[in-house]
């Protein structure tokens, strides 16, 4: 019942929109922007935190608030914007989109080549759903979508859709009949340009590490398809240019390596006119529990020209114990998690009695001796030094957990340990009562683990299950 309410609620702003003048619309959607951009603050800071892992080393911090000011009132005008462009004709629409090297596709289509086509949530991307069949439509041409929350908006938008002529296809029903499409020559547009989860290849964007859909890449080298870069940008009030970029080189190469020249393209794409991006999606998420990457089925690719060295740092403070024994006993925790993924950067929080210990401990990168005994002390500096991603506590008192709190840390791991747990956001079961007595450094390895290092307790594991599945097979 509350979903045809929204859905009716839906139906009746796109049909006050729908009286309005184009123009008119785009001018109010900024003007909502500007209000979301006020009145959200989560969602601000978000952009603003997006900004800055993209540009934090190009601009200055008061043009990048500035970019997510201006973002925000894009982002209003376009989507209130799409409201009336999906519902007007084809010829009415296309009047207000002009489009550059479009040769780029129908080179391809020509040639009998079938095209995935990388889109991205750059303006109005919702105008691909609807003008492909102008540009394109002497071909079968999709599109691949996420079936929204809301049936009977869902239905009505793919009803929309199909009256332009795009066929759709769910993601949830497989890729199949994408499949079929594109080896008959026909064209798939995919958004490309969101965070994939734990079925993503790990690969630079902006130059930090980020779950990438390897749908485009599998799709292209299943069918022999070429890969083209689609964007659309804001060129006017009310008026858009489709820009298209050459088709990427596709010599028998990896799945990872299509992946990061598809990231590439978008970066491209996004410094062209980086305020009609998308920047309140969390497209670099810490994910949960396993933010390291050894475990993935995908793993990380990196490009030739591209090492380690040249990542932006996933920075990890690790706050030592207090006692010296203590600390000793957590290096193999630290080892393996600085093995964990290849832009790890460690920072070592330890009382300053202990700190010369873990300079000799080649896996840290930085050191921050805690001197005297002020939690407000140890929160000020730590906040005053570059921002954390995450934060692992191998002590399990409630003042340890208040410095990474109090410090704004975002992912804040650690065992329940004492009166705590309400500060921490991934907590770390304790071993079984059971069984003997478990060392002190076999609990810290416990904690790399479950952030998904591999520890020799878990590399035993995985040729276990490989010689099991082998017997079995």
């Amino acid at each position: 019942m509350l979903d045809f309410i929204v859905y009716l609620l839906y139906r009746s702003g796109s049909a006050i929109a729908n009286m309005l003048p184009l123009p008119l619309l785009f001018v109010f959607g900024e003007g909502l922007g500007l209000c979301a951009w006020i009145v959200l603050g989560k969602y601000r800071r978000l952009a603003q935190r997006n900004v800055a892992t993209a540009f934090g080393s190009e601009k200055t911090p008061r043009e990048m608030r500035r970019l997510v000011r201006l973002h925000f009132q894009r982002l209003g005008a376009n989507l209130l914007c799409s409201v009336k462009l999906t519902a007007m004709p084809l010829e009415k629409m296309a009047v207000r989109i002009e489009a550059e090297n479009l040769d780029f596709i129908h080179r391809e289509l020509r040639a009998g080549h079938p095209v995935v086509l990388i889109l991205s949530h750059l303006a109005n991307w919702e105008l691909f759903a609807h003008i492909l069949p102008k540009y394109i439509g002497y071909v079968r041409n999709s599109t691949i979508y996420q079936r929204l929350g809301n049936r009977f908006i869902d239905e009505h938008v793919r009803r929309v859709r199909g009256r332009a002529g795009v066929e759709m296809f769910d993601r949830k029903e497989g890729f199949d009949q994408a499949i079929r499409l594109l080896r008959g020559g026909g064209a798939v547009g995919i958004l490309s340009d969101q965070h994939a989860g734990d079925h993503g290849v790990w690969v630079p964007f902006f130059g930090r590490l980020a779950s990438t859909s390897p749908l485009p890449a599998l799709l292209a080298k299943r069918t022999r398809a070429a890969l083209v870069g689609v964007a659309i940008y804001t060129s006017g009030r009310a008026r858009w240019r489709i820009v298209v970029s050459p088709a990427l080189e596709n010599n028998q190469e990896s799945v990872g390596s299509l992946s990061a020249k598809a990231n590439q393209v978008i970066e491209q794409q996004i410094r062209r006119a980086p305020e009609d991006w998308f920047w309140v999606h969390n497209r670099w998420k810490t994910p949960k529990p396993n933010f390291l990457f050894v475990r993935y089925k995908r793993g990380v690719y990196l490009p030739p020209n591209l090492s380690t060295q040249d990542l932006k740092p996933f920075r990890i403070l690790i706050r030592s114990n207090n006692w010296l024994g203590d600390a000793v006993m957590s290096v193999p925790a630290v080892r393996a998690i600085k093995n964990g993924r290849p832009d790890a950067h460690i920072t070592i929080a330890a009382p300053a009695k202990i700190a010369a210990m873990w300079r000799l401990v080649p896996e840290v990168d930085v050191i921050f001796p805690l001197t005297g005994n002020s939690l407000l002390a140890a929160v000020c500096s730590l906040r005053r030094r570059s921002s954390f991603d995450a934060a692992i506590l191998f002590p399990n008192s409630l003042r340890v957990a208040l410095e990474s709190w109090l410090s704004g840390i975002p992912r804040r791991i650690g065992y329940r340990g004492h009166s705590r747990s309400w500060l921490l956001n991934q907590i770390i079961p304790e071993a079984p009562r059971r069984g003997p007595l478990e060392h002190q450094s076999a609990r810290y390895l416990r904690i790399a683990q479950g952030c998904g290092a591999l520890t020799e307790q878990s590399l035993e594991q995985k040729t276990l299950n490989a010689q099991r599945s082998t017997l079995n097979a």
